[in-house]
């Protein structure tokens, strides 16, 4: 590649920052020419072309990218100290590449309308709207647990393996595509990660490889959230960049999922972020409801506990911060936080659809 081509490449990096900045104030446009535009189709075709694979083609891809990075620097170590400045320019020149991709391939879904909107929900709540719909998801919840476990203090032993789980999800999204089709899930890719003990030190439960589309599983979680999880997946690969917004299309997926074990997931899910709402706004109320939970779901949620508990470590804190900078980079303002923001749209969906 000649200096002329890479120095275009590496300036481009400016201008789509530029073009980024404006798209990020056109969600009407995102929403029709790409979210329901372009990225289904590519969304289908990366699901079509990588599905088949058993195992997580996009971290093999990162790997082998590493180790051709460390490579590459330990073989150049000399003319990179030489030439400093072309060494730098071939480094923006890749993020430039990467910067495109990401946003072609994915990323544009970030500055998409908001799903409280395209669903034409009320986003915003009263504590009193939240309690009450809190006080339901008990009642709902335990019924649940009642339904595959009658001695209230048992914590619910999910029977399947984790490959089962990823066939049986396909069927909520099923179930609502008949009343949203934009939730249909053709061409599943939906797969553990090989970076799973990797991602469990830094505090993750999975993440959607942006340049694959493959939706990648951490295989340590608990079993009774990995439905969940995996139905959050799905909702990025679907193009619901937002955590929120996958938070609540992975719930709604699990929720109206046949099966009684996945819909406990869903359930027991919505609660825990409800629950802590209430705890960071009413103390005293959260343990009155806390108190009204079977033990056997509170022994699932202090299981949870325990398990990221055991893998703290120093630089958990290091990971959360950069991931909680790219969120906001990418239109979540609340960076981490926008995860609990599901609590909004939980609220005013079951207004509109009561349990």
């Amino acid at each position: 590649m000649n200096y002329r081509l890479k120095n275009g490449i590496a300036f481009s990096l400016i201008l789509q920052i530029l073009a980024i900045k404006w798209l990020s104030n056109q969600p009407e446009f995102i929403e029709k020419y790409y979210s329901n535009g372009l990225y289904p189709y590519l969304s289908n075709a990366m699901r079509w072309l990588y599905g088949s694979f058993p195992f997580s083609v996009g971290d093999v891809i990162y790997t082998l990218l590493i180790l051709a990075a460390f490579r590459y620097i330990y073989k150049n170590r000399l003319i990179i100290r030489l030439k400093p400045l072309s060494f730098a320019r071939n480094v923006i020149m890749i993020l430039a590449i990467a910067y495109f991709s990401f946003h072609v391939l994915w990323g544009l879904n970030y500055y998409r309308q908001p799903i409280y909107r395209t669903m034409e929900l009320n986003a915003n709540y009263t504590l009193q709207e939240l309690n009450d719909f809190t006080e339901v998801l008990v009642q709902r919840t335990n019924a649940a647990h009642k339904a595959i476990e009658p001695i209230d203090t048992v914590q619910v032993d999910i029977p399947y393996s984790q490959s089962d789980i990823y066939v049986k999800i396909e069927q909520g999204y099923d179930q609502l595509t008949a009343q949203y089709p934009n939730f249909q899930y053709n061409h599943p890719s939906i797969k553990g990660s090989l970076y799973s003990l990797f991602l469990t030190y830094m505090g993750y439960g999975g993440y959607l490889n942006p340049f694959t589309l493959e939706s990648q599983v951490n295989q340590k979680i608990p079993i009774f959230r990995f439905p969940v999880v995996s139905c959050h997946e799905i909702g990025h690969q679907l193009g619901y960049a937002a955590e929120n917004e996958a938070n609540f299309v992975g719930y709604l997926a699990a929720l109206n999922n046949k099966d009684h074990y996945i819909k406990y997931a869903a359930l027991s899910y919505a609660l825990s972020y409800c629950l802590a709402e209430i705890r960071n706004q009413d103390e005293t109320r959260f343990r009155e409801l806390y108190s009204l939970v079977h033990r056997g779901v509170q022994k699932d949620y202090e299981e949870l506990k325990r398990f990221w508990v055991s893998y703290e470590n120093p630089l958990e804190p290091f990971f959360k911060t950069f991931y909680n900078s790219f969120l906001k980079a990418n239109n979540q303002s609340a960076g981490i936080k926008s995860y609990s923001l599901v609590v909004g749209l939980l609220v005013a969906y079951h207004q509109e659809n009561p349990l």
